[in-house]
């Protein structure tokens, strides 16, 4: 991973991490538990990266997250992501979750739609658990069929994906049942 390096940052969700390059951001950690789990985290994921203080561009992005995640509506649309390495089904399915304001969610069938039709829903779902930008591709406002919070592959699972939704004020009309 030449050229890459990591910071960590306080939310109110917990330590997060960012990792970035020459052509922006690369990655996004949500918090594994403390700072050394996420440093952890990100070290297993894209090797031995010097941790470093932000660019200016990914301090901004940081100060934005953190804002989210503090209630405040940043729809952090202006971050530029390096999304070189996703498969172009990926990349397109981030640019529609990109464009889900805070507060608001999608279902994986609504982008499937979007992107050719509602069988491709699987997919969109495979791309979601595997988007390497959280909070910034805002995959919490993407829910399954009947508003139900579906996957969340973050440390917490599917109970910190809906405290992201509660924090940015979206309603989802979920209570957990024995069969979900």
């Amino acid at each position: 991973m030449g050229g890459y390096r990591f910071a960590i940052f306080d939310t109110a969700i917990g330590a997060c991490g960012v990792a970035w390059g020459d052509r922006g951001i690369h990655a996004v950690q949500l918090p594994m538990g403390s700072e050394d789990k996420t440093r952890n985290r990100i070290r297993q994921r894209y090797g031995d990266i010097p941790e470093a203080v932000p660019t200016t561009e990914v301090q901004a992005a940081i100060d934005g997250m953190v804002e989210l995640l503090a209630g405040k509506p940043n729809d952090l649309r202006e971050v530029v992501l390096d999304l070189a390495e996703v498969p172009e089904f990926n990349r397109g399915v981030y640019e529609i979750a990109r464009a889900i304001p805070p507060g608001k969610t999608l279902t994986y069938g609504d982008i499937a739609k979007k992107l050719g039709g509602v069988e491709l829903s699987r997919d969109v779902g495979q791309a979601l658990g595997r988007n390497p930008c959280p909070i910034v591709v805002p995959c919490h406002r993407v829910l399954a069929a009947g508003d139900k919070p579906g996957g969340f592959s973050a440390n917490g699972g599917v109970v910190t994906k809906l405290k992201m939704l509660e924090i940015e004020g979206a309603v989802v009309n979920y209570t957990p049942s024995l069969f979900d």
